[in-house]
């Protein structure tokens, strides 16, 4: 059985978000835009304020040390952040070049996020916990833009509903109070989106407008580059996809070239070298991706059914609770609170697909959905497809169509959400017994 510890996470989670959620939808309902905004930020910063400094010394008294349980690529961050600053401090200014004398192997997918934590140490002094408070700030700055996002594609009723379950997140919330790149890479794929769905929704195509997006896209490469790949796909099959006339074809043209080149000019062949890398070695890397988590200590035989076709189904659905006891997970049944939402959840964002499909509407909504749609597709055939570290940057969106699905739901409809709800049960049963078969405790 999952140690109690875990099950209050988990309960206070889902009590704060089920609960929480429709009490401050009535509460903040008269607000003006911005006042809502400000309540909204400041809201969002002390929750996940508050939830980093506890964390930090609950981490400290269960691992000896402020980082989670389990700790692996933190590790490396850290110590090259540490590395970093004080390069800096020296005067070496040429961090990507320092780096790579430290670990020649870091290709650019991963370089964002060490030159970022650099730079954050250099000015805090190394203080693990003032950079973890920044990442509260970043996380409320997202709730923020999604607020923008779904107003701007729905209505203010969605907007206000998204930005709400975003503030209340658990598993958004809980990425701020570890050393991972996850919330500073969430942030810069939701101020991606939002950037280019306000340029695609206007009428300024000026240098002004479409330079931010454009970095904010060589970014994101930086951090994991399927990711950025996928922000490239979703804004390409927008312009060239879209039933807006205010774009003549002639505009659309023009912005694709420029993104090309642009791109082009700031990450020149490294990428396209990479991904091929990445595509011709993508049979071999899951295979024996797979074979590890099938053979290390304490792994799971079965880990090989959950990817690709047989898996793909449930990628709205997905990551399930993990609530037994595995001695190396910690961290997931520290936070089966918040697969569990995102598995209620997921009901909503599939009315919301359909109705977007009945009422053909989907290319209103191109640039959302093209992302959400081809990152999943992306994740769910690769053996990562069961991680939730993976899933994060479709979350807020995913909360979105959410909100959207609430609002859109028949009473027709409604019936089959208690059907889910035992769905949802009786799949969360079966993911822990395979959980425990594959290691042979059943």
């Amino acid at each position: 059985m999952m140690p109690l510890i875990w099950w209050l996470f988990g309960i206070v989670a889902v009590l704060a978000f089920f609960n929480g959620t429709p009490a401050m939808i009535r509460k903040w309902d008269r607000l003006s835009e911005a006042r809502f905004i400000k309540k909204l930020f400041w809201t969002a910063f002390s929750i996940r304020a508050v939830y980093v400094v506890v964390m930090y010394f609950f981490y400290i008294a269960f691992t000896g040390q402020p980082f989670e349980f389990e700790a692996a690529d933190v590790g490396f961050y850290h110590a090259i952040g540490q590395f970093g600053a004080d390069c800096l401090w020296d005067g070496k200014f040429d961090l990507h070049t320092q780096i790579w004398t430290q670990d020649p192997g870091i290709d650019i997918s991963d370089m964002g996020y060490p030159v970022y934590l650099s730079v954050i140490y250099a000015l805090t002094g190394k203080s693990i916990l003032i950079a973890r408070i920044i990442k509260a700030a970043w996380s409320a700055w997202t709730c923020v833009l999604i607020y923008k996002i779904a107003t701007r594609n729905f209505n203010d009723k969605v907007g206000r509903m998204s930005a709400i379950f975003c503030m209340l997140m658990p598993n958004l919330i809980y990425y701020t109070s570890i050393h991972l790149k996850e919330t500073e890479m969430v942030f810069l794929t939701v101020y991606f989106i939002e950037r280019a769905d306000y340029l695609m929704r206007g009428t300024d195509f000026s240098f002004k407008a479409i330079f931010p997006i454009l970095l904010l896209a060589g970014s994101i490469f930086t951090f994991r580059t399927a990711l950025g790949a996928t922000a490239l796909f979703s804004l390409f099959t927008t312009i060239f996809l879209t039933s807006k006339r205010v774009l003549k074809m002639q505009k659309k043209f023009v912005l694709g070239i420029w993104v090309v080149v642009t791109i082009g000019f700031f990450i020149g062949g490294t990428i396209s070298t990479e991904i091929e890398q990445l595509w011709n070695a993508r049979a071999g890397v899951k295979e024996a991706g797979m074979k590890h988590m099938e053979t290390r200590e304490g792994g799971n035989s079965y880990v090989k059914y959950i990817a690709g076709v047989s898996f793909a189904p449930l990628i709205f659905l997905v990551p399930l609770p993990t609530m037994i006891n595995i001695t190396f997970q910690q961290n997931q049944q520290l936070l089966h609170g918040g697969y569990y939402i995102k598995n209620i959840m997921a009901f909503f964002v599939i009315i919301a697909l359909f109705t977007v499909i009945q009422q053909k509407r989907w290319r209103d909504y191109l640039l959302l959905g093209s992302f959400v749609i081809g990152y999943l597709v992306v994740i769910s055939f690769s053996r990562f497809a069961a991680s939730e570290r993976f899933h994060l940057p479709a979350l807020p969106f995913i909360l979105i169509l959410a909100a959207y699905g609430i609002t859109q739901i028949t009473n027709k409809q409604k019936k089959y959400y208690n059907w889910w709800l035992i769905f949802v049960f009786v799949i969360i049963i079966g993911w822990n017994w395979f959980k425990l078969a594959g290691r042979g405790m059943t």
